[in-house]
């Protein structure tokens, strides 16, 4: 085999697998995991046997397909806790996960996952987010009944979102933020909201 067929396989094999992900990382993020192999496959346009080459299983091309997700929720959470004002931090941390999640779908689903290959980088974020919600509390911002579940609370009204753009959606997530940060805080005082945004209000 020459050199330049070889470094032509090579990159044909790259685009396929960029391919992959690109599509993998759609579906999953608008239908969940249950999306087929073979579907993936020929949205991507080549042979499963080529999807499994890259990926052996389904879990693993989910893991890939968001592991920049998860990664951006750890840097967003150190974020947080690097702010010299636990609240503000705290605020930081909401509003930058719910943001990034109205922009894209996947960012919750990787969130949340039970995929062991986000086992790591899962337990690390959700130990540095206790340490976050610690100490907004210690310094008296964040109400003592707060928990971990309410940010996934929060993050799973947020993709409900439905609007026009994503301009439009990453505007409405802001308003939802800002409520619920006003929910979280110990001694609620009212604040200004962002701007509404119009939604549609038909379900369908």
């Amino acid at each position: 085999m020459t050199a330049e067929v070889s470094q032509k396989l090579r990159s044909d094999a790259r685009d396929n697998r960029e391919r992959i992900l690109a599509v993998a990382r759609a579906a999953f993020a608008a239908e969940g995991l249950d999306v087929p192999i073979r579907e993936i496959a020929r949205r991507a346009e080549v042979g499963a046997a080529t999807v499994y080459r890259h990926f052996p299983t389904k879990e693993a091309l989910f893991a890939e397909a968001f592991a920049e997700a998860m990664a951006m929720c750890s840097a967003v959470v150190e974020e947080g806790l690097a702010a010299a004002d636990p609240w503000r931090g705290f605020c930081l941390v909401i509003e930058k996960l719910m943001e990034v999640n109205a922009l894209d779908r996947g960012f919750s689903r990787a969130f949340v996952s039970r995929v062991d290959y986000f086992a790591a980088d899962r337990d690390r974020t959700l130990r540095l987010l206790l340490r976050l919600i610690r100490r907004a509390k210690e310094a008296g911002d964040l109400r003592a009944d707060f928990v971990l579940e309410d940010i996934i609370l929060a993050l799973m009204a947020n993709e409900g979102i439905r609007a026009e753009s994503p301009e439009m959606r990453a505007a409405a997530s802001r308003r939802l933020a800002a409520l619920m940060i006003q929910s979280f805080r110990a001694n609620p005082a009212p604040a200004p909201l962002p701007p509404a945004v119009r939604l549609p209000l038909s379900t369908r």
